[in-house]
């Protein structure tokens, strides 16, 4: 046919075309678009137009070239082969087997080239937008009318693995396509099995590449988990609760392959079920993976929040959240948001939960940048009645000594938790005051050994809360802050004095008020309280020493002349007069010599 001879026909007719420079300008470019939608006999003009698909090339060439490809390729969409057919019409004798295997290839190579366009960084932002919505028509255009989701894996493929940031394309793609249920659908599948292939590739080189000191092989798995993890960012989970109808990019919907009804149709119930099983599955996927450090944190930062409520089975999450918790420092302070949830909300069972939690109170943790969440949830785990008086009473010494060395704002909250402990557990407020007799004896009238005044039994090196000693102790830390120097602790410290068994008369006290206290906030609210009394130092008579004998009990000041010393060796010759004098006054200063009184 005279057809399938047409693109070898035109080859030399677009060589004329060109410039004398070689490099053919906007007008030929155009030209070259018209005639290959007029006529079979341009068709080579295609691949012409396909090589000024390049970053690289001037914008509006490259412009006029994607249009011109797309307006060609789309009306032809439903009758290009599969690359499987066009793979076995290539040595067919049939010209139009012939032509559909080249129109394959020529469609791939214009994917890959709109893909490249979209992925890179220095593309221009309007050739990245008009090639990446190009694209996605091609993915809604797909055969049948159903989703492409082979080219659209190609793409997630593409974003995945590459090398440079690709923060511009994320943006693109979440601010346009993320509210699409077909879109969300077919990423979590592609990232699934992207995800999945990375990890076992991870497992079968990791060993190889440690062992030959290969680093490149892990940044390349690096920058894919950054990659993973940022689309999941960019493509939030829908909000299934209140989901009645989705939105579909695509004709068909989110309907697979030799599934008869489409999803369009379907009720809103099923399509959420469908769509949490494949959100789940991308997740899992993800979390198995050797996280980076940070990856780790900004996951856990979110994931309770982002995450839980949009699985169909949270509670596959215990392995992930468990392990985080056991690791210590910063990533199980983190992880206790997650595995709170757990256990309230889906019954996990975590045993000595307690004692990794008194374990993480340490002077870090209200310094840590994520101190406010933790806190919070560490006092509602401390909330429960089930909390025996033992455990409340290690909690409360515990962060009565942390009150000694962390910073105002902490002490300010460490206040306010043992003021709710000791509001809601009545049998440890003997730990504010307990006296120890004098004669110290037991009911049988023997003499027992006397408890040494000034000893603590605590002991704060423990993990294991029921050894600490807490309940032989007194929380004689919080009597030092009435002397603290700062005087937003020492005046809130003065709620304790209260009854607090008392509970009708007492209120608990809001944690999230002190949970994000710093130096700022406390130097800030000082500065805007009003004061009623300004205190001057004022003197009615001039001092003549500087501390008086009541500032030391047990102390006494005796006063030496040292006037007429004649083993003094400072000579007052040839000084001036105002010399003199400063130096006569200066040696009938009073000098006071401290005599520890004898007990």
């Amino acid at each position: 046919m005279a057809k399938s001879s047409s693109p070898t026909a035109s080859a030399s007719g677009t060589k004329k075309r060109k410039s004398k420079s070689g490099a053919l300008t906007h007008e030929e470019v155009k030209s070259l678009g018209h005639e290959l939608l007029s006529s079979r006999t341009h068709l080579n003009h295609a691949p012409t137009l396909l090589a000024l698909l390049s970053p690289s090339a001037p914008l509006k060439i490259a412009l006029e070239a994607l249009i011109s490809l797309q307006s060609f390729f789309e009306p032809l969409l439903p009758s290009i082969p599969s690359s499987s057919a066009a793979a076995a019409e290539v040595a067919s004798s049939d010209p139009e087997l012939v032509f559909g295997a080249w129109l394959r290839q020529r469609f791939d190579e214009f994917v890959a080239a709109l893909i490249e366009l979209s992925v890179l960084p220095h593309s221009d932002d309007t050739i990245r937008e008009v090639a990446f919505d190009a694209f996605m028509n091609f993915v809604k255009l797909g055969k049948d009318g159903r989703f492409h989701s082979a080219i659209y894996h190609k793409f997630l493929h593409a974003v995945v693995h590459a090398t440079d940031s690709i923060d511009p394309l994320l943006e693109l793609l979440g601010s346009k396509y993320s509210k699409y249920a077909d879109v969300c659908y077919f990423t979590y599948t592609s990232l699934d099995k992207i995800t999945n292939s990375l990890g076992s590739q991870t497992t079968g080189s990791g060993k190889d590449g440690l062992q030959n000191g290969d680093d490149s092989s892990e940044d390349r798995s690096i920058s894919c988990i950054h990659n993973i993890y940022n689309i999941l960012v960019h493509i939030p989970a829908l909000d299934f609760k209140k989901e009645t109808k989705f939105d579909m990019w695509s004709t068909v919907g989110i309907s697979l392959k030799g599934e008869k009804n489409s999803f369009e149709g379907s009720s809103a119930t099923h399509i959420n079920k469908r769509l949490k099983v494949k959100f789940t599955k991308a997740w899992l996927a993800f979390l198995k993976l050797a996280l980076p450090l940070d990856v780790y944190k900004e996951v856990l930062a979110t994931i309770h929040q982002n995450v839980i409520p949009s699985m169909s089975n949270p509670a596959i999450l215990c392995d992930f959240f468990t392990r985080s918790y056991d690791i210590g420092g910063v990533i199980s302070v983190m992880a206790l948001s997650g595995l709170f949830i757990l256990m309230t909300q889906h019954n996990l069972e975590y045993p000595k939960f307690y004692d990794k939690l008194y374990a993480l109170l340490t002077p870090a943790v209200f310094m840590a940048k994520h101190r406010s969440v933790f806190l919070q949830l560490l006092d509602a785990c401390l909330k429960s009645s089930y909390v025996s008086a033992h455990l409340a009473a290690s909690f409360a010494k515990r962060l009565s000594r942390l009150a000694l060395s962390v910073p105002p704002a902490g002490a300010l909250i460490i206040i306010a938790l043992i003021h709710n402990l000791l509001r809601r557990h009545p049998s440890i407020n003997f730990l504010v005051h307990w006296e120890v007799p004098q004669d110290d004896t037991n009911t049988s009238g023997e003499a027992s050994h006397p408890k040494k005044v000034g000893a603590d039994p605590f002991n704060n090196e423990v993990t294991d809360p029921t050894k600490s000693g807490a309940m032989r102790n007194s929380l004689w830390e919080i009597d030092t802050l009435r002397h603290h120097y700062t005087p937003a602790v020492s005046r809130f410290v003065a709620s304790l004095e209260n009854d607090l068994t008392v509970r009708a008369k007492t209120t608990e006290m809001k944690i999230t008020d002190f949970s994000s206290g710093s130096y700022a906030t406390v130097f800030r609210d000082e500065v805007r309280r009003r004061i009623k009394q300004v205190p001057l130092a004022f003197y009615r008579t001039t001092p003549t020493s500087l501390f008086q004998e009541s500032d030391f009990p047990g102390w006494t000041f005796e006063q030496a002349s040292v006037l007429g010393n004649e083993n003094s060796t400072v000579e007052t010759g040839g000084a001036s007069p105002a010399k003199r004098s400063r130096f006569l006054r200066s040696e009938h200063a009073e000098t006071v010599t401290p005599r520890h009184m004898k007990l």
